[in-house]
């Protein structure tokens, strides 16, 4: 049985049978889980009735839920958009959320050159290029690339080569590329080869597999051995990328494949990826998050396709999506072309999607053993610290500062955010002390704990604009007292962590509290202050560093700290600096000609 409040039954009777994103809400009115409807009342009712069956996961979430809202949409493929957007900025407890870095590399030949490239990138840009992709576990897309650097004579060096060279480089003279930089091949000739670079990645590997055999077999007479070695692993890699397959497919089939599968607590997305008629590669990945298995699915797919482009003619699912129409106009806007979206039965592609599935199944097993031992030291140890510390809210967001700084010199400060229990980088944020000369951590402490609530208020930067449920500072009940004078009538909670004993102070106690050892709940408050530490220690190296290179440079006719530095702001590195010629350092604001030539000399007075 559920807890329904009277709130929430007085509320669901109000619900509109429009379409829309509804939002549940914990008993402190955080966000537990965005979901979207195509009709309100419905779908928002089933989560409330005990007839509707669940899984283990919704049902968690379900005794959570406190209060819920909602926001009705114009049509479907709004709320689609709308609910894709709020788990992305709210980045609820119990919704799926790609990492930030989930892309995968591509080959792109771009075709508008005059002799064209052949390199690797993770970013696709309408650019008239051509892209082969992606390239997974197992097959890398630098290993494929070595491969056709191996077998086609396709040139690897940068630029677009607006300048004729007097001499071919190595590569020409062990027949890697044909030389157009010194006009040894036509634009004719070498896009004949560029042809047939396409129609390998493309499928076509015949040609490719005769050239390397020819190869293999000259430097076998000539008892160049390590060169055929070379070959040998080619043609093993070719293999590979041309093995066998117990499906029999057409050519042109061109697809992505997304298969759920789950034990009700912990499932598993496999994405298999189909391009000219050949399985490319396939990935499990861990999914711990409540809904059924459509709803699941239809919000990795809209976050997959925002970090990796729309390559394929069709996307095929293992369970039918309510919101598969909307879903099929957004990606096909998106791929600026035609795309189809299906649920096979049978067939090839039904083939296909069983496969997957069953490769989702039997990674499941152990991916939700690692799954639930991530989750006791993440979220298990979230809610344990709550209860050790009798804190009034569970931390679902938390903030560590800590202090560096020697004698004095280059004070920093630095901020980590921990979500859950897991790092968001992306949340990170430095200091530098700005206030005050000389060394004192406490007013140190104060002030950048002022700047991060002002920031709150302002609520700009998308790192200071949330509240955090519990902040922690590094050091003993001295630091603790000096954080408390800011946060005072923040309502944020506040401990410090001193390193020595692992002793753990909270506001109003007399005495610090000693957390096993062993014990999730310190090992996480271990891991956010360590994390702190790195951070900031790492950025007041960086400043030393740069400090030193600005007292260096001080040493050239003409050039004080304020030069010093715009130089540095300009290059970046001292060794861009070095590598400059005087036209580009005249570019620095301030430097006139004799200013730049003194910073040329300085660099270079050994080779005069």
């Amino acid at each position: 049985m559920y807890m329904t409040t009277e709130l929430i039954r007085q509320k669901l009777k109000l619900l509109p049978d429009s379409s829309g994103v509804y939002i549940m809400l914990d008993d402190e009115g955080g966000i537990l889980y965005v979901g979207k409807a195509k009709n309100l009342k419905n779908r928002v009712r089933q989560y409330f009735q005990n007839s509707v069956t669940k899984t283990e996961k919704t049902m968690l979430l379900v005794e959570k839920i406190r209060d819920f809202k909602y926001i009705v949409t114009r049509n479907e493929i709004e709320a689609l958009v709308l609910e894709n957007n709020l788990i992305k900025e709210h980045k609820p407890y119990y919704n799926i959320l790609l990492k930030d870095d989930k892309s995968y590399p591509y080959i792109k030949v771009n075709l508008k050159e005059d002799f064209p490239r052949v390199e690797v990138v993770r970013r696709l840009k309408a650019d008239g290029s051509k892209y082969f992709g992606p390239y997974m576990i197992g097959l890398t897309a630098k290993s494929t690339l070595d491969l056709i650097h191996a077998v086609f004579p396709v040139r690897s060096c940068k630029g677009t080569l607006s300048k004729r060279e007097k001499r071919e480089c190595l590569n020409y003279h062990i027949g890697r590329c044909l030389a157009p930089c010194t006009g040894k091949a036509t634009k004719e000739e070498y896009r004949e080869v560029i042809k047939k670079v396409m129609a390998f990645l493309s499928g076509s590997d015949k040609e490719a597999r005769e050239i390397l055999l020819k190869k293999l077999n000259e430097a076998v007479e000539a008892e160049e051995f390590e060169r055929a070695i070379v070959y040998r692993d080619n043609l093993e890699l070719m293999d590979k990328i041309v093995r066998k397959q117990s499906i029999n497919l057409p050519k042109d089939f061109n697809l992505d494949i997304f298969s759920y599968a789950s034990n009700g607590m912990y499932g598993v997305i496999n994405y298999t990826v189909v391009r000219a008629g050949k399985v490319m590669g396939s990935e499990n990945m861990p999914i711990s998050e409540a809904g059924d298995g459509q709803d699941i699915l239809s919000s990795f797919a809209m976050q997959f396709y925002q970090k990796n482009p729309v390559v394929a003619d069709e996307i095929l699912f293992n369970l039918e999506l309510p919101f598969i129409d909307e879903l099929k106009s957004y990606l096909a806007e998106l791929k600026g072309g035609k795309l189809n979206l299906l649920t096979p039965k049978g067939g090839a592609r039904g083939q296909l999607v069983s496969l997957s599935y069953n490769n989702a199944v039997e990674n499941l097993e152990k991916t939700a053993e690692r799954i639930a031992t991530k989750e006791e030291m993440t979220r298990g140890a979230v809610e344990q610290l709550k209860e050790k510390l009798n804190l009034i809210d569970i931390p679902y967001r938390m903030e560590c500062y800590d202090i560096s700084n020697i004698s004095g010199t280059d004070k920093v400060a630095s901020m980590v955010v921990f979500i859950n229990g897991e790092p968001h980088h992306e949340l990170y944020r430095r200091f530098r002390i700005k206030s005050f000369e000389g060394a004192d951590d406490f007013r140190s402490m104060r002030e950048v704990l002022a700047r991060r609530i002002n920031e709150l208020k302002i609520g700009k930067d998308v790192s200071f604009s949330q509240k955090p449920n519990l902040l922690i500072v590094d050091g003993g009940k001295g630091q603790l007292s000096s954080a408390q004078e800011i946060l005072a009538d923040s309502g944020i909670e506040l401990i410090s962590l001193a390193k020595r004993e692992e002793e753990v102070f909270c506001p109003d106690d007399s005495y610090p509290k000693i957390l096993p050892r062993d014990s999730l709940a310190l090992k996480l408050l271990q891991r956010i202050r360590d994390e702190a530490h790195r951070f900031a220690i790492t950025y007041h190296r960086k400043l030393r560093a740069e400090r030193m290179t600005r007292s260096n440079l001080k040493n050239i006719p003409g050039v004080g700290d304020k030069y010093a530095r715009a130089l540095l702001e300009y290059f970046k590195k001292p060794e861009n600096i070095a590598a400059a010629p005087v036209e580009e350092i005249e570019k620095v604001p301030g430097f006139g000609a004799e200013r730049a030539k003194n910073v040329y000399d300085y660099f270079h007075k050994e080779q005069q």
